[in-house]
């Protein structure tokens, strides 16, 4: 047996059970997965759908034909834990029949099933017109003809051997145990969407998205105190090929307490650091609640960007359509509509944007078809937009969508998700040392943790991966337990600062919920390191 066999073999046993919500279906060959479908043989199978959709009296008809291929390395220690290749293949049809939408979807793709799925979609479509308050309102879309879009990956991959993946994750482990760790699991994911979309308004896109995220946790204990302590990777997941973890000394921020890159990301320095870091951690002291000036790394700001910005300007949560999985949204209609709701300090500059290279969203365009761009949500801190897709442009006066749909899988209908949602730079030079320095008491934090948010998206707290006390601008030593809280509008009007473009970098996460049958995507947020002043802090390590 090859070795590349075994590797492929070995992985079954566990399968996808360590990959949050990734769709694997069956489990392929690394060669299976870097052989194309043919895209004429995907236009052949779209206008199957399309016409048998017209001839059924839809008004309307889109298709997407998804070959989501997932793989997965993982291990733990000195030893390799799971190794996987994954393919999920199949095709969604969507329809317009008596002005409402119905789905169908099936994996197989000969014409008859194919037309079976259609008639199904156009029958569910005239089903749900009996019980509809008011027929769909489509926003007006051209058709682009055929097109493609691929994420400009330098390498793919799928196409990276194996084996050099694995030694990758097992020097990483080596490190950590060298640095002191009692446990450490490292793993690589990687995902590439084939999408093929196609839809009655003339358009056949063709794209290849490529994602990978590289994490670990690294695990100390003090057996004598009876403590341990842990540090996640403070990797971002991106929309790039394994170039990724090829670091560019050229990207690299210094002058703080932790080792950053712009846009690629050193793995072994990274967990030779957490392995200090761990170390600091177990010795260090508690927070003393209060008031402070927080410094907020990217690698932390994301989420909270995520939580109390991104989510709540999902126009379906503002109209309350989406209620069950996380909530509605504070930022209701007459807000926008004031022109002069105050979500945050002049300092606030927050866009959407469904293009940025690196990104975990960036596409050419999305599951309905509209070619992609950015937009302004939060201008000099006034709400001024929010995301939306073609059945909801109209609501808000729009004339066309912003291109905010997406489904996680060709048998998932797809609805409104969120596009990367980032905070600009400031416009004056300005470092995180700079930024440091004219801070008196503050607190400077790296790395998403734990966190909690209200069903509004209004109360929030947030913890951090690591915590340093600043006093009279200089960082003096690491604090455990601290979270802080604050609400929405409070925490965005306390933002007195920005470092400049040379400071801006990605986070984000692979599995962001959302919807009833739940659906994963992919979104990045991105921000420079941002300073808030006078915000609460509690210690989360105390019990009453």
């Amino acid at each position: 047996m090859k070795r590349r066999d075994f590797l492929y073999l070995s992985g079954l046993g566990a399968s996808a059970a360590i990959l949050p919500n990734f769709a694997f279906g069956k489990l392929i060959s690394v060669e299976e997965a870097l052989t194309p479908v043919d895209v004429a043989l995907k236009k052949k199978m779209a206008d199957v759908a399309l016409n048998t959709a017209k001839a059924n009296g839809a008004s309307y008809a889109d298709v997407r034909i998804g070959r989501y291929l997932n793989q997965v390395i993982a291990t733990r220690e000195k030893r390799v834990d799971n190794i996987a290749n994954g393919e999920s293949f199949g095709m969604g049809i969507r329809v317009i029949a008596n002005g409402s939408w119905g789905f169908a979807a099936t994996n197989n793709l000969d014409n008859e099933s194919i037309a079976k799925a259609t008639k199904m979609a156009v029958a569910i479509a005239k089903g749900n017109a009996k019980i509809m308050s008011e027929p769909v309102q489509l926003a007006p879309q051209k058709g682009y003809g055929e097109v493609s879009w691929k994420t400009p990956i330098l390498t793919n991959a799928f196409a990276v051997p194996i084996a050099e993946k694995v030694d990758l994750l097992l020097d990483v482990n080596n490190e950590a145990i060298k640095g002191g760790a009692k446990y450490i699991n490292s793993n690589l994911f990687m995902v590439n969407e084939q999408k093929y979309f196609a839809s009655t308004d003339g358009s056949y896109i063709d794209q290849d998205i490529h994602r990978i995220w590289p994490t670990f946790t690294l695990t100390k204990i003090d057996a004598a105190a009876g403590k341990f302590e842990t540090r996640n990777a403070l990797s971002a997941p991106m929309g790039m090929g394994f170039e990724y973890l090829k670091p560019l000394d050229s990207e690299k921020i210094t002058g703080g307490p932790v080792t950053m890159y712009k846009k690629r990301y050193d793995m072994l320095e990274d967990v030779r650091e957490a392995a200090i870091h761990v170390e600091e951690k177990l010795k260090a002291k508690p927070v003393a609640p209060g008031k402070y000036d927080l410094v907020l790394d990217p690698s932390h700001l994301f989420l909270t960007i995520h939580e109390s910005v991104g989510h709540p300007t999902e126009l379906d949560r503002v109209l309350g359509y989406e209620a069950n999985y996380a909530g509605t949204s504070f930022l209701t209609l007459d807000k926008w509509e004031s022109k002069k709701f105050n979500f945050g300090s002049k300092e606030v500059n927050i866009v959407a944007d469904k293009l940025e290279a690196g990104s975990l969203g960036a596409v050419g365009y999305d599951d309905e078809g509209v070619k992609c761009g950015q937009w302004d949500i939060i201008k000099d801190g006034i709400l001024v937009n929010y995301q939306t897709i073609r059945d909801q442009a109209h609501i808000i006066g729009e004339k066309e969508s912003q291109g905010c749909c997406y489904a996680d899988s060709w048998d998932s209908i797809q609805f409104q998700r969120m596009p990367n949602v980032s905070l600009t730079p400031g416009n004056v030079p300005l470092s995180a040392a700079d930024m440091v320095k004219n801070v008196e008491k503050g607190i400077y934090m790296f790395g998403r943790n734990s966190y909690s948010i209200d069903q509004q998206r209004y109360n929030f707290q947030f913890s951090a991966q690591l915590a340093y006390e600043i006093k009279e601008g200089k960082i003096v030593g690491m604090l455990k337990d601290a979270a802080y809280q604050a609400n929405t509008q409070e925490f965005w009007n306390s933002c007195v600062q920005r470092c400049d473009k040379n400071d801006y970098r990605l986070g984000g996460t692979f599995s962001d919920g959302k919807g009833q049958p739940s659906q994963v995507s992919a979104v990045s947020h991105g921000s420079p390191t941002t300073r808030f002043n006078g915000v609460s802090v509690i210690n989360t390590g105390r019990r009453i």
